[in-house]
């Protein structure tokens, strides 16, 4: 049966020799599978108690530099270690590499062996913790939406990621001839992700050429956000093996609509639906609308971690089904916030903001820690808005860039009470440097413009 592993089942496939690796990894602040291959021996003998990582690991940028200005790690202190900390609960077989099997860690403080508060899973964690304190669990699921493109990765990076061509030629949405030409790709995907104990529903093509997206079931929330990162860097993975590149950067071409990852959402108490009311309008309780107010009343403050760089900004267009309005809506894809499920156990909340970058354990937690806010201060939900969101003047604005999304982050008196300051200084200090590296480079369309007519 496809599925997780036990600690016990890990052992015995070990013992005959069906796995030699295991990979012990965490998850960085980019969302990103970090951390060890060790031979398996190793690992159930020793280190499945623990090992250690530098520190600098959860202060870094995309392109793994050591940026100044952090108050958790830096030079002065000399890089020290982190601990990683296995979760056995989620050893799983990676059936599209060969005799192994992964495991995701906890990172803990190396000399209190507390949870580094910065770590993504820890941050997500605390805030599930909080939500289980008045009675309820998060149910999550997000949408994975990526691009396939016609040559390799190592192709495209030699050619200076230049005259990218993605691997169909026309709009795909639900389109089945042409996702039937990438099922080399996309049959390992379900297969492989089914077979790690991932929740797949399917895959489908999506509203550009060579766009997909992969759809997991909803599960709570820790786990969709291991499944997310899992199925993630299987994606890119699958698709190296196969010749091609995946690519989840949000927007790769300015006349190409982008990439997003939407994040469904609902709280359950006793194993029943909270957000349902049956004698409610849309089957809405009076709690999902205190929920849903306080996500959208605080979206502003935490759209960094939705979208946390600079290219995440060009993705929010007009036109394009990426929001750039904070209110709700009935099943209408124009607005920020979307009511699904009306009239069902399934009503829940889509936040369609989030980009096919963020990081899934930020992002559901700081989305959890505004629905508590509204539920914990009564917060009002005010009407839905109908008819095309892009064309409301009054509806409030998802911060345009990643300047204006820092300052909202670093100034936020909510995010400082629930996150703390330090998380907030760590993440504010992540955006800054982001701004900075993109603002020491000279582009391509600086040089087109300018070059003759400046």
């Amino acid at each position: 049966m496809p599925g997780t592993l036990s600690f016990d089942d890990l052992k015995t496939r070990v013992s005959d020799g069906s796995i030699d690796t295991v990979l012990v990894c965490f998850v960085d602040m980019q969302g990103r599978l970090t951390g060890k291959r060790f031979h398996a021996v190793n690992f159930v003998e020793t280190a499945f108690k623990e090992t250690h990582c530098c520190n600098y690991l959860l202060a870094t940028d995309l392109e793994m530099a050591t940026p100044d200005g952090y108050a958790s790690t830096n030079w002065e202190s000399g890089y020290g270690d982190y601990i990683m900390a296995p979760d056995l609960s989620t050893i799983r077989p990676v059936p599209w590499l060969e005799g192994t099997a992964l495991v995701l860690c906890d990172v803990l403080d190396h000399h209190t062996h507390e949870p580094v508060p910065h770590s993504p899973r820890a941050i997500l964690k605390k805030q599930i913790a909080r939500l289980e304190a008045l009675g309820y669990e998060a149910k999550m699921a997000t949408e994975l939406e990526f691009f396939l493109f016609e040559k390799s990765l190592d192709e495209i990076r030699k050619s200076g990621f230049r005259d990218l061509q993605p691997f169909s030629s026309y709009n795909e949405d639900y389109h089945i001839f042409q996702t039937t030409k990438e099922e080399d790709v996309m049959r390992p995907i379900r297969n492989h992700l089914f077979a790690a104990g991932l929740p797949i529903e399917n895959t489908k093509g999506e509203a550009e050429a060579g766009q997909a997206e992969l759809n997991i079931r909803y599960a709570p929330a820790l786990d969709c956000a291991d499944h997310h990162s899992i199925a993630k860097h299987a994606i890119k993975e699958i698709a190296w093996q196969n010749g091609r590149a995946a690519s989840f950067l949000p927007k790769w071409a300015k006349d190409r609509v982008g990439s997003s990852s939407h994040v469904h959402q609902s709280l359950w108490k006793d194993g029943e639906a909270a957000f349902y009311d049956k004698s409610a309008k849309y089957g809405k309780s009076e709690l999902m609308g205190r929920y849903m107010a306080g996500l959208i009343n605080y979206a502003p403050d935490y759209t960094y971690f939705l979208a946390p760089y600079v290219n995440s900004y060009k993705r929010f267009s007009k036109g394009t089904f990426a929001p750039t309005k904070t209110v709700w809506s009935v099943d209408n894809r124009t607005a920020g916030f979307r009511l699904c499920g009306e009239d069902s156990k399934g009503v829940r909340v889509e936040c369609r903001i989030g980009g096919s970058d963020l990081n899934p354990y930020l992002a559901q937690a700081v989305m959890i820690a505004a629905g508590i806010k509204g539920i914990e201060d009564k917060m009002e939900l005010a009407p839905p808005t109908t008819g095309d969101v892009y064309q409301d003047a009054k509806a409030q604005d998802i911060p345009q860039t990643l300047r204006a999304a820092t300052e909202t982050l670093r100034g936020s008196k909510f995010l400082r009470d629930v996150l703390g300051d330090d998380v907030v200084d760590h993440y504010t200090r992540a955006a800054e440097w982001e701004q900075e590296e993109f603002d020491r480079v000279v582009t391509d369309w600086e040089i087109a413009r300018g070059f003759e007519r400046a």
